[in-house]
């Protein structure tokens, strides 16, 4: 009887010290994916990873007892969180606001952007480029595609708008004698956030037929992957569209109208800020309610349908 008593303490000690990691594990990656998911530019996440693998570094080093490489690797998990507080301010401060509110469900929830809708801004964004096509107005538009741009990657951040797109209004916005005229015009879902925009040029060797508009799209591109550009030549009146620091020209403007449906249509799947995170999700769920099911004795879900 005594051992039987002690043999199930043991078991019972063991099953504890199990759930206990597991719990610790499932909030980690809570906490993880809903970091992922309020930081939702591509770019940025890299950064987030890395950050992620410092400290499961870390933590396996002090498992390990090797007190020399804990120590530097805490230091430098410190040193990045601090950075990454700095860097993302505004991503943090909306993480905070939310957990602040009571807002949770939402913290799980990805941030979806308003993308142009297929019968109207895209619409007037094309009779825009068309005009100033015709007319040999030179301009230039950047169009988020998956999350926000980070005003950081631009070399002058511009004059606010918060404008609706229309045709009109960014016609007027790059005719030659406005103040706008010479930089990039920045849009965001239906709104048109900024103008004047001063971008990065590529360092890229490009043609000589390229003026400074074709290497600014192409500058911006490079550094950002989750926007695209619409370049206007001045000097032909040629179409361009830019994308990840490659420029494909001439377009027609039915081409160009193709293109912007093919990344912009609601039928698109695009990919979210935090892949494979939610089916990782879910099946750490499954094994988690199959190991509880199994130490408690309770039959399992593939076992209940089996009855049913």
């Amino acid at each position: 009887m005594g051992d039987w008593w002690t043999q199930w303490l043991t078991n019972l000690e063991r099953s504890q010290s199990l759930l206990i990691g597991t719990l610790d594990i499932g909030l980690v990656l809570a906490l993880t994916y809903m970091i992922l998911i309020i930081i939702n530019e591509r770019r940025t996440l890299w950064m987030v990873r890395g950050f992620i693998v410092l400290m499961l570094a870390s933590a396996i080093s002090s498992r390990l007892h090797l007190l020399l490489l804990n120590f530097v690797l805490e230091k430098l998990v410190i040193g990045c969180a601090v950075a990454m507080a700095v860097a993302l301010q505004s991503e943090f401060r909306r993480f905070l606001e939310q957990l602040g509110r009571g807002e949770f469900q939402q913290l799980f929830q990805p941030s979806r952007l308003a993308v142009p809708k297929y019968n109207s801004v895209i619409d007037e964004i094309v009779d825009a480029v068309r005009e100033l096509s015709k007319n040999r107005i030179g301009a230039l538009l950047i169009l988020e595609t998956t999350g926000p741009i980070d005003e950081r990657d631009f070399s002058v951040p511009g004059v606010k708008l918060n404008a609706e797109v229309s045709k009109e209004l960014i016609q007027t916005i790059f005719q030659p004698k406005t103040l706008l005229h010479d930089g990039a015009t920045l849009i965001r879902g239906s709104r048109i956030v900024a103008s004047g925009i001063i971008l990065p040029l590529s360092g890229r060797t490009a043609s000589r037929q390229l003026g400074t508009r074709h290497r600014a799209a192409m500058g911006i591109t490079e550094r950002v992957e989750n926007c695209i550009c619409v370049v206007v030549s001045e000097e032909t009146g040629s179409i361009s569209l830019a994308e990840r620091g490659t420029l494909n020209r001439p377009l027609t403007i039915t081409k160009l109208k193709e293109s912007l449906d093919t990344r912009f249509s609601p039928n698109v799947d695009r990919e979210p800020g935090a892949p494979g995170l939610l089916s990782l999700g879910r099946q750490i769920r499954s094994k988690v309610l199959a190991l509880i099911s199994r130490l408690l004795g309770l039959p399992s879900t593939a076992s209940r349908r089996d009855k049913k």
